[in-house]
């Protein structure tokens, strides 16, 4: 696998909002070649200005994993290009088929430099919020391997974070509701994220670990669906409550894509 080439595939497919064949299914790669074609990618963008702001989780819940048939989850990169204004208008022409979850987001007030234990955790954090992340695999019919998916920094391509809140205790089992337009559309529980949101933050640390980077503070992190991604269409209104921690909300443009 030629991991600039593969690198250039996605991140055009990301840019211009054209999907691609799965990469896969020509020449099958490995995960670690996954991560550096995700990584190839990333320095391409920050090659054209955008701001590394931090990490999403993926597959951290144990029913998204035995569907995929892994074991662990996986991770990418967050940019400040990614990032949408909370309550405002997103424009979904840049993306292919667009999805959101509901999650919650953390924000970091040291630096995470090592595998962190879970009573560490909390230590280093400085907030969270509710927030949600915009999914858009760039591969054609949703056809992809674990490895695609990887290799496509994870499907992200937006996140909306809602008010950030100094406090952590409710967060293990608080009630999520997504609502387009004022109906439920997703209802959960931080309690799929891991067990417990916070164990993402010792994941992070061991991801970042592994890849040898260092979370300066100042890092967002996203920790993982709490429900099931829900597709986006044009002229909706989007909101997602954490129960006792907030909300989130953003509309999508009423021009058809």
């Amino acid at each position: 696998m030629n991991i600039e080439a593969a690198a250039r595939r996605v991140d055009d497919a990301a840019r211009h909002g054209s999907a691609i064949e799965q990469m896969s299914a020509n020449e099958p790669f490995s995960v670690e070649d996954a991560y550096r074609i995700q990584r190839a990618s990333i320095e391409l963008r920050k090659a054209r200005g955008e701001r590394i702001v931090g990490i999403k989780l993926g597959f951290t819940s144990r029913a998204k994993m035995i569907q995929m048939g892994v074991d662990s989850l996986i991770w990418g990169w967050l940019t400040d290009a990614m990032l949408e204004e909370e309550g405002a208008p997103v424009d979904l022409r840049r993306f292919i088929h667009p999805r959101v979850e509901p999650e919650v987001c953390f924000l970091t007030k040291r630096d995470i430099d090592r595998p962190l234990t879970a009573l560490e955790a909390q230590s280093h954090l400085e907030a969270v919020a509710p927030a949600m992340e915009i999914i858009d695999s760039r591969y054609k019919a949703f056809r992809f391997t674990l490895e695609d998916v990887i290799a496509d920094n994870c499907s992200s391509a937006g996140l909306v974070i809602g008010g950030w809140s100094n406090r952590f205790d409710g967060l293990r089992n608080a009630g999520v509701v997504m609502r387009f337009d004022g109906r439920d559309v997703q209802v959960g529980t931080t309690a799929a994220i891991l067990g417990d949101p916070m164990r993402s933050i010792v994941q992070a640390s061991r991801v970042a670990a592994d890849a040898q980077v260092v979370l300066p503070v100042g890092t967002l992190i996203m920790a993982g669906a709490a429900t099931a991604a829900q597709p986006l269409t044009p002229g909706l209104h989007v909101q997602c409550v954490v129960n006792g921690f907030g909300q989130a909300e953003f509309t999508t443009r009423a021009e058809a894509l």
